[in-house]
């Protein structure tokens, strides 16, 4: 049979005779049994064609605001909650709140339709997982939600090195991207292996003893499971610079390189696949961000702080979508893309729900540390090496400052800012994403918010939009970016954040 489309969708959705209605369908353990409890705001019961086939959704759940997103402007990016009210009367779901039902970590998903409408018209608004349920007061159960990116709280690795050597408790190493004078883990007592990535490599670009570089002969490699092997006994501490992981090829850019470490590495049960990765945002952001990073990690890192870590370089975050995808967003002014013109009309009661919501602080200067030395060595334990490389050996950070100085005069501001570190490699990608930072905060920036209209539920977190309204100077039309977006299900309404 045909199915909606996307136009007939939004009217629906702005259609006064609507009976809107949502269904939930969440994972729990019942009794040690995985099981789906199916709940919805109003009464539903599929049919004999549909999937799933012949099911009633319990008519008790209370939904509203049920999650919202937002990006962080301070750009550390954080895991989005939300909840749901389940009906408790007179208690006869009290065994949910107890031993034997497991919620935790466990999906759920939430979908929206009319009544008359069959299960398979029904579109999807949410897709993340259950934090717990616990009760509100005798009467009602609430469950607690998380976005998808609570899978990625696990640690990257917990490979062991093993074996009989001084360092077999200790963590196998991994590596992404090009990362410099790391320090591998050597990897048994009595032989000189060296691991730098646990797996296949790139490539070994110079192994250092006491930051003396060994010449070619000097050192063998087997990229296979990212280890060298020096011929001699070294004299003192042992360093090298590498190109990290390869497996599916190697990357060195922020994108790829999230991409391959949440669908490769932490919990193998909670790892993303491709279908919960937004391809398209990736490769976009790819194609717009190639800048060249690199990652170490040689003791326990978690999934989500590496992979923000990667995106903080380039002033992004990593956020889910409401359906579940991974999107890499970049805090960025004037947004990509052609924007979204929101007028009067798009908003409740015209513009007389459009507030601002606050403030940036106008930044006069931006100081970056790029090109991370992974070892920092103090200048008196290096040997037969330049006065000049030593330098680099012995500093964590190398940095770059970019200032306007009508700013800092202006608002009479500090020259010298706090250090922002990234996993830039080089000057010029350090200069180009500093200079990039200090045109975007060294005007002060206003957020504001309103209610939005059933039009504007299509919005999505960073998107640019055009915002027109006879207050706040946008009366010719403000250029801004959405950063926070509360669809309401059950009105059709959304409130929408936005940042100019």
């Amino acid at each position: 049979c045909r199915r909606m489309t996307d136009a007939q969708y939004l009217d629906w959705l702005k259609s006064q005779a609507a009976y809107r209605c949502v269904l939930i369908e969440a994972a729990v353990q019942i009794g040690g049994v995985e099981s789906v409890v199916y709940l919805a705001t109003k009464p539903f019961t599929t049919g004999a064609a549909d999937t799933p086939a012949n099911t009633m959704y319990l008519p008790i759940a209370t939904v509203g605001t049920l999650f919202t997103e937002q990006l962080s402007l301070e750009g550390d990016g954080a895991l989005s909650a939300g909840e749901l009210e389940i009906d408790n009367t007179g208690g006869e779901r009290d065994t949910w709140a107890g031993l034997g039902y497991v919620w935790a970590n466990r999906s759920i998903k939430a979908y929206i339709g009319d009544i008359r409408w069959p299960r398979a018209d029904f579109r999807m608004i949410f897709n993340g997982i259950v934090a717990d349920l616990a009760p509100r007061g005798r009467n009602k159960l609430t469950l607690k939600l998380r976005d998808k990116l609570q899978r990625l709280n696990t640690p990257i690795t917990e490979a062991k090195l093993g074996g009989a050597g001084e360092d077999q408790d200790a963590l196998r190493p991994v590596a992404f991207g090009q990362v410099f004078n790391i320090t591998p883990r050597r990897t048994s007592a009595g032989a000189l292996d060296y691991q730098g990535h646990d797996g296949a490599s790139e490539g070994v670009i110079e192994p250092r003893d006491n930051g003396a570089p060994l010449l070619a002969g000097e050192y063998a490699t087997n990229l296979a499971i990212g280890t060298f092997t020096p011929s001699d006994q070294p004299a003192g501490a042992v360093t090298v610079s590498m190109r990290g992981d390869n497996v599916g090829g190697y990357r060195e850019t922020v994108a790829p390189i999230v991409k391959r470490i949440v669908t490769g590495y932490g919990k193998a049960s909670d790892r993303f696949s491709d279908a919960d990765v937004d391809l398209a945002n990736f490769a976009a952001f790819d194609s717009g961000h190639q800048q060249g990073v690199g990652l170490y990690a040689a003791d326990r890192l978690n999934v989500l702080t590496a992979c923000q870590m990667l995106a903080g370089s380039l002033g992004a975050q990593l956020v889910m979508s409401r359906l579940g995808l991974l999107r890499v967003v970049q805090l960025a002014l004037p947004g990509t893309g052609t924007p979204f013109v929101i007028r009067p009309e798009h908003m409740v009661d015209g513009t007389g729900t459009l507030a601002p919501t606050g403030r940036t602080a106008a930044v006069g200067a931006v100081k970056l540390g790029f090109c991370k030395n992974w070892t920092v060595q103090e200048a008196g334990t290096l040997a037969g090496i330049p006065d000049r490389h030593k330098d680099l050996f012995s500093n964590e950070w190398r940095t770059t400052t970019k200032s306007d100085a009508a700013t800092l005069a202006k608002f009479k501001l500090n020259a010298e800012p706090v250090q922002q570190d990234t996993l830039l490699l080089t000057r010029a990608d350090a200069d180009a994403e500093a200079q990039r930072r200090l045109d975007l905060w060294k005007v002060p920036r206003t957020t504001y918010e309103f209610d939005g209209l059933p039009e504007l539920l299509q919005l999505e977190l960073g998107q640019a939009v055009t915002v027109y309204s006879p207050r706040f100077g946008m009366s010719a039309g403000a250029a801004g970016i959405v950063i926070s977006l509360a669809p309401d299900w059950t009105t059709g309404r959304v409130k929408v954040g936005f940042l100019v």
